[in-house]
């Protein structure tokens, strides 16, 4: 039998199923285009709390319909029972790739869902890797754990897919950003660039699996050394009385060769703090060191600390107000955020520190910080009760006029007052 030829015939008319696995970030908005595109798709998730808040339609991730997810499960379906992947032809891994000791590349996601599946698989499916991860790993870590069951670019195709989600971007929606693509043969690239043109408007063809794994690391350490340039010369700047955000303004006047980058408080979410490491890591074992990326993760670290010590400074009663969680502003995304770290240290130097953020009224208990808080109110009488508040994320909904009006001083990250004063101090 041809399986490429039976795959292809199935996209072509529609008749493709898929399955997703991790309905995160990146899977849940790749779960809602097959959805509009009527394909029938299966999610999986090991968080059973996930797999309940679903069918109930109880929003997890803001910004995503989920009552249009919940209405669509009328034909399709979201489970933790993995046998249903033998059920679909296409398999999508949307998998998370954290960092151990923020050192070494920690594959248990990966590993352990091909382990669970690897029963379950059959002849005439594809498998697509979607997660950030470092050159190589498409072949270390699933076709050379399956290639023994299977003739792969024959009866059965492994895909390498880098996820281009941007949470809380309104200017791009997702069928509209370029879908790189790649496979393990010819026959697993095509399967890629046939399914996905399904849900995108731009394909992009790389070459080999190791090229997009590196392209996204790419993009991403991009960001990173760019920030840290930026965030380098912020510290330059106050220390010559001069603001970095005008700079940056007269600068970008310049209609080619320059691209403004912003600074804030540190990095956050979970690509651009953990990427470099990933690349860092991978070319350790080729006896090369990246030199500039590992400069530009510490001035970028450097930057929160610098924070900290301002803090530490100005606030004379240890009583202040970190405004924003999230690592980025209007979404509720506090993966690896820089106001987590700050709040932590704050409460090792005794400090009583509290936060607001209407995108976690409720702050648990977790890795980054070992506290249970609750989001405090925006009022009159809570901004005076702080020596120091810290504007931290710039969410579109904060009334800076009464943030200012009340507040005694103010630490602002983020540019949101735009000028300095004895009240304001940019940071």
């Amino acid at each position: 039998m041809n399986y490429a030829k039976l795959i292809l015939n199935k996209i072509k008319n529609k008749k493709i199923k898929v399955g997703i696995v991790g309905l995160g970030y990146a899977g849940l908005p790749l779960l809602i285009e097959l959805f509009k595109k009527k394909i029938y798709t299966i999610g999986f998730d090991i968080d059973q709390n996930k797999i309940k808040k679903i069918t109930e339609g109880k929003n997890y991730i803001k910004n995503l319909d989920f009552k249009f997810i919940k209405k669509n499960l009328k034909r399709n379906l979201v489970t933790s029972n993995f046998k249903f992947i033998s059920d679909v032809d296409i398999i999508v891994l949307c998998l998370p790739t954290p960092l151990k000791a923020k050192q070494v590349p920690d594959m248990k996601y990966i590993n352990d869902t091909i382990k669970t599946i690897k029963k379950f698989l059959r002849q005439g499916q594809a498998i697509s890797l979607e997660s950030t991860t470092y050159p190589g790993t498409t072949k270390e870590l699933i076709f050379d754990k399956i290639k023994k069951n299977f003739e792969i670019g024959k009866n059965f195709f492994i895909i390498y897919s880098p996820e281009r989600v941007d949470p809380g971007n309104k200017d791009f929606k997702l069928n509209q950003i370029p879908k790189v693509v790649s496979g393990i043969s010819l026959n697993c690239q095509t399967v890629a660039e046939r399914f996905y043109s399904l849900i995108f408007s731009k394909i992009v063809q790389a070459k080999n699996t190791e090229v997009a794994e590196f392209s996204k690391l790419l993009e991403n350490i991009f960001r990173s050394v760019n920030i840290g340039l930026v965030n380098e010369m912020k510290l330059l700047t106050q220390k010559m009385n001069l603001n970095i955000h005008e700079i940056i303004k007269v600068a970008s006047s310049k209609p080619f060769g320059f691209m403004p980058f912003y600074p804030g408080p540190g990095l956050g979410g979970h690509c651009i703090p953990i990427d470099p490491f990933y690349l860092t890591w991978k070319a350790k074992k080729f006896g090369f060191e990246t030199k500039f990326i590992k400069t530009a993760g510490i001035i970028n670290n450097d930057v929160t600390v610098n924070i900290i010590k301002k803090i530490n400074k100005l606030s004379k009663n240890k009583k202040v107000l970190i405004i924003g969680l999230s690592y980025k502003k209007d979404i509720d995304d506090m993966r690896e955020s820089p106001s987590l770290k700050i709040m932590n240290d704050l409460r090792k130097l005794k400090f009583k520190v509290d936060y607001h953020d209407k995108y976690f009224p409720i702050l648990k208990k977790n890795r980054s910080f070992f506290e249970k808080k609750k989001s405090v109110n925006l009022t009159k009488e809570n901004l005076k009760k702080y020596d120091l508040v810290v504007i931290s994320t710039n969410h579109t909904y904060l009334n800076v006029s009464k943030i200012y009006k009340y507040s005694k001083i103010i630490l602002d990250t983020r540019n949101v007052y735009k000028f300095s004063s004895k009240k304001v101090i940019p940071c």
